[in-house]
């Protein structure tokens, strides 16, 4: 029995579809296009702009170990970003649909079956924590009210914030939609503050006058001491790039969306450099302040706390201490909810999917009309992630456990869209990224992905733990989805060859507007009027 390439793996023999697309990536309902392109920039630059500035400039300075090389980081990071959004785009352009990077994915690599789906699914779910912003809310929650935390208090009240977010959102959904939006406005405001910070010391203060500030502060960026005590340890120097990386996070998140974009190609040319240029712009402004204002040798010790320096430093001990911290910590928690809301979403269709045990318990809305669910399959990763590495190591080590994976799907969707240019040619593509940069991209990723094999000269790294736990860390999660995988291929085969019975997969909107996985079954090319068999984990059933 011959199939093709892009059939599904439950199919009718001679049964073909109009879209070249794999069925089970687009349900065939319409989506409504109420997402305008302010809709949508908003929608991208807050997903970018969250913790990163407030948190990670001081443990990349700390990794590179001087002002000029770590500002040289987050240009080459920037660029690197460029290059990576310039892929989404295409793919974007070339299928504008919403889902992201699983339809990219899904379509590039229909072979082995199944086995894209469940990679996407399972790093979704283990590797879409929000433990990092946990952290910083912590930090600086402690810093505003002066107290130095032990480990214990540290770890809880984090705990404490993902366990409220759970709970907010599980059980009181337009609540914590009303907060998540109260708390963006606080998070808007703080980076316009940072970055006119340094348009102010940039502008009206060149050489200070105040205690506040240094007495020189353009002396860091002069050339003798721009380069002082770089760091160029390639092991330390990704690691800093995932950070940077991780600022960058959700350039590409109108992807996710496209089938709710009026105009969606139109859109995703315009949005998505408008919004890199806002964040890259506001991020050479944050670090340029943080130079000018904060010592160099407090930046490196501060850990996530550079920004409270800077208030500090420039407004005193009361409101610059106090205030802003907690505003940051706000800031935090929003990003906290906003991020466990989408993923907690996601969760549950990849349960409704069957790509989890229990699926239909949480895929279930129920009883609060909230994905329940999905948010105690985003709590249980996180909750372990927080409380298991020590204190001191837990932001970086979060950072680096996100970002070492997250290159593997990086090459596979780069690499497959050199194949889709070679394999499809003809395939209409309103926007084609410059090659030299998907080239640069594929490098960087096959360099990051290498890095753990060259250990640091002294054998120190951002932890203080062994050097390369972060990818052991980060490759290990592939290990279920590869056996999860199998078992899917093994029952798939079953079915469709030993028992003669064969479906196609299709979504259809039940009353209670949730998606519902349907099959249609044929017994021998003849149409079954009814069946129940399991299948992904659950039982379906078909008509």
């Amino acid at each position: 029995m011959a199939y093709s390439e892009r059939q599904p793996l439950l199919s009718a023999p001679g049964d073909s579809s109009s879209d070249d697309v794999p069925r089970d990536t687009l349900p065939t309902t319409g989506q409504r296009k109420h997402l305008t392109w302010i809709s949508a920039y908003i929608l991208v630059v807050s997903r970018v702009i969250g913790s990163g500035i407030f948190a990670t400039p001081g443990t990349i300075v700390k990794s590179a170990g001087s002002v000029g090389l770590s500002l040289l980081i987050w240009a080459v990071g920037t660029v690197l970003a460029a290059c990576a959004l310039a892929v989404s785009m295409e793919y974007g352009c070339m299928l504008p649909r919403s889902g992201g990077e699983k339809v990219y994915l899904e379509y590039t690599y229909p072979r082995p079956r199944f086995l894209a789906s469940t990679l996407i699914a399972v790093q979704a779910v283990v590797l879409g924590f929000t433990a990092s912003n946990c952290i910083v809310f912590s930090k600086y929650t402690f810093f505003a009210f002066n107290v130095v935390p032990t480990e214990l208090q540290h770890k809880a009240l984090a705990v404490g914030l993902m366990t409220a977010v759970t709970i907010i959102h599980g059980c009181f959904l337009r609540t914590g939609i009303w907060i998540q939006n109260a708390f963006g406005w606080v998070k808007i405001f703080l980076i316009g503050a940072i970055s006119l910070t340094g348009i102010w010391v940039i502008l009206l203060r060149p050489q200070g006058g105040t205690d506040a500030l240094a007495p020189e502060p353009t002396s860091v960026f002069s050339w003798d001491t721009l380069w002082e005590d770089s760091n160029w340890s390639w092991n330390l120097l990704s690691t800093s790039l995932f950070k940077v990386f991780y600022s960058y996070a959700g350039l590409n998140n109108v992807n996710n969306v496209l089938g709710e974009v009026n105009n969606p190609i139109r859109t995703i040319k315009t949005v998505c450099p408008a919004a890199l240029l806002t964040a890259g712009a506001l991020y050479f402004l944050a670090n340029i302040s943080y130079f000018l204002v904060v010592p160099l040798e407090d930046i490196k010790n501060s850990g996530e706390l550079v920004a409270g320096l800077l208030f500090e430093r420039l407004f005193g001990s009361h409101i610059g201490r106090t205030l802003f911290p907690l505003a940051i910590a706000i800031s935090a928690a929003g990003n906290v909810m906003v991020v466990t809301y989408a993923l907690a979403r996601v969760n549950q269709e990849i349960a409704r999917q069957g790509f989890l045990p229990w699926s239909r318990v949480l895929s279930s809305s129920k009883p609060f009309g909230a994905p329940l669910g999905g948010l105690i399959v985003h709590f249980i990763p996180s909750l372990l992630v927080i409380a298991l590495p020590p204190q001191g190591d837990v932001y970086n080590f979060i950072l680096d456990v996100e970002g070492y994976p997250g290159q593997v799907f990086s090459l596979a969707v780069t690499v497959g869209l050199l194949l889709l240019r070679y394999r499809e040619p003809s395939l209409p593509r309103p926007f084609k990224a410059w090659l030299p940069a998907v080239w640069l991209r594929v490098v960087v990723c096959v360099a990051l992905l290498s890095a753990p094999f060259f250990p640091p000269a002294d054998g120190k790294s951002d932890v203080n733990f062994f050097y390369a736990t972060y990818a052991i860390v980060g490759m290990g999660v592939y290990v279920y989805p590869y056996h999860r995988w199998a078992w899917l291929t093994k029952v798939g085969l079953s079915l469709e060859y030993s028992t003669g019975i064969y479906g196609q997969c299709y979504y259809h909107v039940g009353e209670d507007i949730s998606w519902r996985r349907k099959m249609r079954c044929w017994m021998t090319g003849r149409r079954l009027p009814s069946l129940r068999v399991r299948i992904f984990d659950r039982i379906v059933d078909h008509d």
